[in-house]
């Protein structure tokens, strides 16, 4: 198979340039662990905060070099867990949403690089100040918790304030790649490689119900929007500015315009949202996938999904080649 060889790979000791998203509940110690195996650096998802979760998902995980995210603000309620999980030794620690600052010292004294996924150029230098190794741009076509901003001007916004500002930051690009095209395109937008969710999310070792992943396979980039609504049926207070990117569904529907109806109606509608998540329930549960569920058409194991990034990636630049008039 053919190498993609980038100041990632070199920094992180690994053979693609390929991270998977520390994606709560779904990136589980079985997901990272064969992302590692196969090249990249699978990330296990800290999530909201769960001790006993994540040291099932590391058990599961074995002994594959593997790193971990939390949502930040949600970490600073359990600050604990990062020392529970430093004592592990992670290739990498990714912080998202939120002031990585308060954090950074534990995390530099560790020895383990920083990396912080940031939506706006002003998280970009949030991160910088707390010393990140790696940032991650992440665009508004990602599935589940982003912003505003698109992944095609967004990176190379970023990339050339890297160079300026802080040339020896790595950068990956995240939002909307799932195939080896949008991983070509990252790297000829200025990034050193990639972050990706949604494709890993379909994948077989994925923590996601079989309901939620045929509903990926079946659904068009389309069929995705960015709300509010399911943080409000699941009682997370997510902080401004931020949503999630979900299935347009019938829950979703069902809501739209009502974030206020279905606060009030919390005590009933919240035990009925939990019941319809845990059945793996589509339409009257969010569905987290992004607006990358359009290219999406298997559930394969995550080491082929890998593979096929590296070969389509490795052919797009080869063809683009042929671009040239000389």
């Amino acid at each position: 198979m053919a190498r993609l060889v980038t100041r990632l790979t070199e920094r992180l000791g690994i053979e693609h340039p390929i991270l998977s998203a520390p994606m709560a509940i779904a990136g589980g110690g079985a997901l990272a662990a064969a992302v590692t195996r196969a090249g990249g650096l699978g990330l296990i998802g800290g999530g909201y905060g769960d001790g006993a979760w994540l040291d099932q998902q590391y058990a599961a995980a074995g002994n594959t070099r593997t790193g971990c995210g939390f949502i930040t603000w949600s970490l600073a309620k359990q600050p604990q867990l990062l020392a529970q999980v430093l004592e592990r030794q992670p290739a990498a620690l990714m912080l998202s949403f939120g002031d990585p600052q308060p954090f950074a010292a534990e995390i530099a004294a560790a020895g383990v690089p920083l990396i912080c996924q940031c939506q706006s150029l002003a998280h970009v230098r949030q991160g910088l100040a707390a010393g990140a190794a790696i940032i991650v741009a992440q665009g508004a076509e990602a599935g589940g918790h982003g912003h505003a901003r698109g992944t095609l001007p967004f990176v190379p916004e970023v990339a050339d304030l890297l160079a300026r500002e802080s040339p020896e930051t790595l950068l990956l690009a995240a939002g909307g790649i799932a195939d080896g095209r949008g991983l070509a395109a990252a790297l000829m937008l200025g990034a050193d490689g990639v972050l990706v969710g949604t494709r890993f999310w379909a994948s077989r070792e994925a923590l996601v119900h079989a309901n939620h992943h045929a509903a990926a396979v079946a659904a068009t980039g389309d069929e995705t929007v960015r709300s509010s609504l399911p943080d409000i049926a699941r009682q997370l207070d997510w902080p401004k500015p931020f949503d999630i990117r979900v299935s347009a569904n019938a829950f979703v529907a069902k809501w739209a315009g009502r974030d206020g109806e279905l606060k009030a109606a919390i005590a009933e509608e919240a035990p009925t949202y939990r019941a319809a998540f845990a059945a793996g329930d589509p339409q009257n549960a969010a569905v987290i996938f992004g607006e990358a569920a359009g290219l999406i058409a298997d559930i394969p194991p995550a080491s082929e999904i890998v593979e096929r990034l590296v070969a389509e990636a490795a052919a797009s630049l080869g063809r683009g080649a042929g671009f040239i008039a000389v």
